[in-house]
């Protein structure tokens, strides 16, 4: 019975996937957290065969010969290459299960709260083709709320802004539900892009998304800092053609990410304005609970505390507060029930 009951469970091994721009993450019940991977892919160009996926890929990115190309499957939070997505997520589900191809595991999916009826099947297929035996769809902002431990199901409200690699999601959440919801395609590879934008056009200097990532991380902030920093930076000069390194002020890449702050400030305001007053209240009482990579940015939640005038509140974790959100319904599955945003397909 031992063997017939392990083999069992081995087929039944549920997770929940934090199906991320930048970043896929898995949880496993029972397990945790057991992969924590770039969403990129590389393959080899015409063959269409695959030569890396995740940490190994994103090595690859702005550094591949003509016929390997680095592909991101997933774009501003939605399936971009359909193909590219089901074999990543085969790829990945193989992997945390060391390969055994025998496994049809119950798959709970965050996916951003403004997602279409076609991008939805688009996610449930692609997790189906990768071997689910039954797929669940849940609001990523409802998973981060659970995450980070709100009382969701109660009929107050709570207003989670989840900064994502390709969106950032708000919404205000009461009794396991959205009662609103904002959405915009800003979030951290956009931010990337406007420091690779500003240095083309301030300095002539092209850069990869690697430097402007690292300039994000090190000197990339929404408010000023105590004191200031600056950044070497290598890169092609645009005129020459030849490598070059510049020195670069936090000033000026606070003012390259400008617009995008900008973007998502308006859009915390118009979900604050739309919001019911009896919720408002509530609101003013717990503040806005900040979450997702983006997050991370330095001095964001001190800008928006300036905006709202209101507690801005950033988890322990951002980077882990989806998946260990999605991961609380497979734990639970009574929350499958009360929170009504979750969707589901079977085999």
């Amino acid at each position: 019975m031992g063997i017939i009951s392990n083999f069992l469970s081995l087929l039944s091994s549920d997770m929940a996937i934090d199906l991320g721009t930048a970043s896929t993450l898995i949880y496993m019940k029972n397990k945790g957290i057991v992969l924590n991977e770039p969403s990129v892919v590389t393959i080899e160009s015409p063959s269409n065969n695959i030569l890396a996926v995740g940490e190994e890929a994103k090595k690859m990115i702005g550094r591949t010969p003509g016929n390997i190309v680095a592909i991101r499957p997933m774009r501003e939070g939605v399936i971009a290459d359909f193909d590219m997505t089901e074999r990543m997520l085969r790829y990945f589900i193989h992997k945390v299960h060391k390969r055994h191809t025998l496994v049809r595991p119950r798959i709970v999916i965050g996916v951003p709260s403004r997602i279409t009826q076609v991008e939805q099947r688009a996610v449930k297929e692609s997790a189906e083709l990768a071997g689910a035996r039954e797929v669940y769809l849940i609001e990523e902002p409802v998973a981060a709320a659970i995450g980070a431990g709100l009382p969701i199901t109660e009929p107050s409200g709570n207003m989670v802004v989840d900064i994502g690699g390709g969106t950032t999601d708000i919404a205000v959440i009461s009794l396991g539900g959205i009662v609103y919801s904002e959405s915009v395609r800003v979030a951290g590879d956009q931010i990337d892009a406007a420091i690779i934008s500003y240095l083309k056009k301030e300095y002539s200097l092209l850069i990869g998304e690697h430097m402007a990532e690292r300039i994000k991380m090190e000197v990339g902030s929404a408010h000023p800092f105590p004191e200031k920093k600056q950044m070497a930076v290598k890169g092609r000069d645009l005129i020459s053609g030849i490598p070059r390194t510049i020195l670069i002020h936090d000033t000026e890449v606070r003012d390259a990410l400008q617009d995008s702050i900008a973007t998502i400030v308006g859009a915390i305001r118009l979900a604050l304005e739309n919001t019911p007053p009896e919720l408002a209240g509530d609101i003013i009482d717990r503040g806005i609970v900040l979450t997702g990579g983006g997050s991370l940015l330095q001095g964001l939640d001190a800008r928006l505390r300036e905006e709202t005038a209101l507690p801005i509140v950033t988890v322990d974790d951002p980077l882990t507060s989806v998946v260990f959100g999605v991961g609380k319904i497979l734990d639970e599955l009574a929350l499958l029930r009360s929170v009504s945003t979750m969707s589901s397909v079977q085999r």
